[in-house]
């Protein structure tokens, strides 16, 4: 039974590996003229540049599932553990970001007045779940404006490129809204875990980052390898109509017919294709899904160019320090093999929805910004021994103040139209992990539709 997948990004080629697993015939069409979406990793002269997603998160069960059976799981490889501090940017100097309450209330990072407002947070009542609070809304209400703008903003920076003030905390952060919601406190919730961890024995690993020795353009590889001769690149879709039972896909290269299709493709791609099913306006709409636009720029120098010990993860920079990037990974002291032997690799990320104007910079004007940054906060002199820019206008997924709105719709689409589904970023999580999960979790579903043992994809 032929199913296609439209996207050959990672939450694709997941998709379309589970399918080829559960005995489908699966068809991968990407418009580009190669597959990964936004992972991408250069190598030359001895640098690897990263130049979208850096590391991939504590997988979950299902993804290292995945990982064993490409026989990845054994070429994993952990952060360097002298790598966990994270620099945040306070009046041009770099501090340790705190990683503990107790750390919180000693840091130089806050204010002494900052700190005792951080005392109240056990008292502050617990927010109506009716009312829908933004991530800047809620961290005010409960820990006051500084820690939004020199711990919470940076982090939410690090992670979406996004607006604390548009960000809806229920969806861009859930782990954290469900504290409040369980605890009542957020320093409720902290101590709870710390108990937890202590009776369980394991201090808590879950916040570990891994890659592969040649980075993570290892993972597309290797699935493209199991789907070999089922990938079609530079081969984007034009329509996609539904008809009776069957599903058609039109190319430039002509039609073909489907039991059912994955829609593995970002948001707004939507708006780049003729829809001719039920709801086709609904997916129209999803088009309009907000993206931040990120410019990643790779940097490779001589270790003695640099005057930082670059011994952490990297560095954030607040809005409030009115810089020109959103913050560094320090890409040779989190993974071996990033750089020569007596070499560093650093990666800037430009850009986000507070200045999605430095995006549009021609690349050797990207490169002097980040460098005049990199010279300001870590004493970086010379020119750079290696350089690679990417420019990605729509990077991440916005899950904005109202964004339940999308997750409905998009619920709706799928319900009126059987063996459609809709996956990505826009409605699963921006991480790795998530795609890779909500990819493998797509297959399983359309496969048990398919197959008769479930009613619908929903």
């Amino acid at each position: 039974m032929k199913v296609a997948v439209v996207g050959g990004g990672l939450t694709g080629l997941a998709a379309a590996y589970r399918l080829q697993t559960l005995g489908f015939e699966p068809t991968v069409y990407e418009s580009a003229a190669r597959v990964g979406g936004v992972v991408w990793t250069e190598r030359e002269a001895g640098f690897l540049a990263e130049t979208g997603p850096n590391s991939l998160s504590n997988p979950n069960p299902m993804v290292g599932r995945l990982l064993g059976e490409l026989g990845l799981s054994d070429r994993l490889i952990e952060a360097n553990p002298a790598a966990r501090c994270r620099y945040i940017v306070r009046d041009g100097r770099l501090e340790p970001l705190p990683s503990s309450p107790l750390q919180l209330l000693t840091t130089p990072l806050l204010s002494p007045t900052a700190k005792l407002r951080l005392l109240k947070e056990p008292f502050v009542a617990k927010a109506d779940p009716a009312v829908e609070e933004s991530v800047g809304d809620f961290v005010r209400r409960r820990l006051g404006d500084e820690v939004l703008a020199y711990v919470v903003g940076p982090f939410v920076g690090g992670v979406y490129a996004g607006n604390p003030d548009a960000l809806s905390m229920r969806h861009a952060l859930p782990k954290l809204y469900a504290m409040e919601q369980e605890h009542g406190s957020m320093l409720a919730a902290l101590l709870a875990r710390a108990r937890a961890s202590r009776r369980s024995g394991s201090p808590g690993s879950s916040g570990s980052v891994f890659s592969f020795p040649h980075g993570l353009g290892e993972l597309t590889e290797v699935l493209v390898q199991r789907l070999a001769g089922r990938v079609c690149t530079a081969s984007p879709v034009r329509r996609l109509s539904r008809r009776a039972f069957q599903w058609i896909v039109a190319t430039d290269q002509g039609d073909a017919r489907f039991a059912g299709v994955i829609f593995a493709a970002p948001a707004h791609a939507f708006g780049d294709i003729e829809f001719a099913c039920d709801e086709s306006e609904k997916l129209r709409e999803a088009a309009s899904i907000a993206y931040a636009p990120v410019a990643v720029v790779v940097l490779g120098f001589p270790r003695g160019a640099v005057a930082h010990p670059l011994d952490g993860f990297g560095v954030l920079v607040p809005a409030a320090e009115r810089r020109r990037m959103l913050g560094t990974l320090f890409s040779s002291t989190l993974f071996p093999g990033r750089a020569p032997e007596g070499s560093v690799t650093l990666t800037t990320f430009v850009g986000g929805m507070g200045r999605p104007d430095l995006v549009g910079l021609e690349p050797d004007a990207l490169v002097g910004l980040v460098r005049d940054e990199l010279t300001d906060l870590l004493g970086v002199f010379g020119d750079p021994a290696f350089q690679r820019v990417s420019v990605w206008p729509k990077a991440i997924p916005q899950y904005d103040v109202g964004h339940q709105r999308w997750l409905d719709l998009l619920d709706e689409i799928e319900g009126a139209n059987s063996g459609l589904a809709l996956v990505g970023t826009y409605r699963f999580g921006v991480s790795l992990g998530d795609a890779l999960a909500s990819g493998l979790a797509a297959g399983d579903r359309l496969g048990l539709y398919l197959g008769g043992a479930g009613p619908s994809l929903r």
